[in-house]
């Protein structure tokens, strides 16, 4: 390969990943700056979690994603929200707005209509869940070598969060987990031959 070739390959890669970095730098720093504004505020901001069945409980499904509980939260969200969210922008980077999009109006309406009555819904944890399930579905509905690749890497590192999605612990929404994993499915058959 002559070394003007590989000098624009390389140049091309290190300008996707600083792309690729910086826009989940940026929804994460989102996280954790709202997540600081929110302790000082005493949680006020809470209140702009997905409240089921609530009309204001709506505006939640844009902002549930950024709210979190407290650090151990935001933290458990944290790692596979980076990891999965670059994997999905591995697959193609143009994928990534509007999978996290599909994932956020999944978990949000499943957690708005299948809550519990007065509860508050928050949290990046549907969007992961959306993500998991873009990566598991999109090889098989793409069909293409490395699509198929990245689901069964996908399916052997992160697979275990699908127990995620069914009823279980006091206080995890796997309501929003289910939804935004269907929402990431959704999406994934939505660009197969995109």
């Amino acid at each position: 390969m002559p070394r003007t070739t590989v000098a624009k390959t390389t140049k091309q890669l290190t300008r996707s990943l600083r792309t690729q970095g910086t826009t989940l730098g940026t929804a994460l720093g989102a996280c954790w700056t709202t997540l600081a504004v929110n302790t000082v505020l005493g949680g006020a901001l809470t209140q702009f979690g997905i409240v089921p069945r609530s009309l204001t409980g709506l505006r939640g499904i844009l902002f549930a994603p950024l709210l979190h509980g407290n650090l151990n939260h935001l933290i458990a969200n944290t790692i596979p929200f980076a990891a999965l969210g670059w994997m999905v922008m591995l697959r193609d980077s143009r994928h990534f707005v509007p999978v996290t999009l599909f994932s956020m109006l999944g978990a949000g309406l499943m957690a708005w209509t299948f809550g519990a009555p007065g509860s508050v819904h928050i949290g990046a944890s549907g969007v992961v869940f959306g993500y998991l399930g873009f990566l598991l579905l999109a090889g098989v509905y793409s069909r293409s070598f490395w699509s198929i690749v990245l689901s069964l890497v996908t399916a052997g590192v992160w697979g275990g969060l699908v127990l995620g999605i069914a009823p279980g612990q006091v206080g995890i929404s796997w309501q929003a987990h289910l939804g935004g994993f269907i929402g990431g499915i959704l999406a994934a058959r939505y660009f197969r031959k995109r």
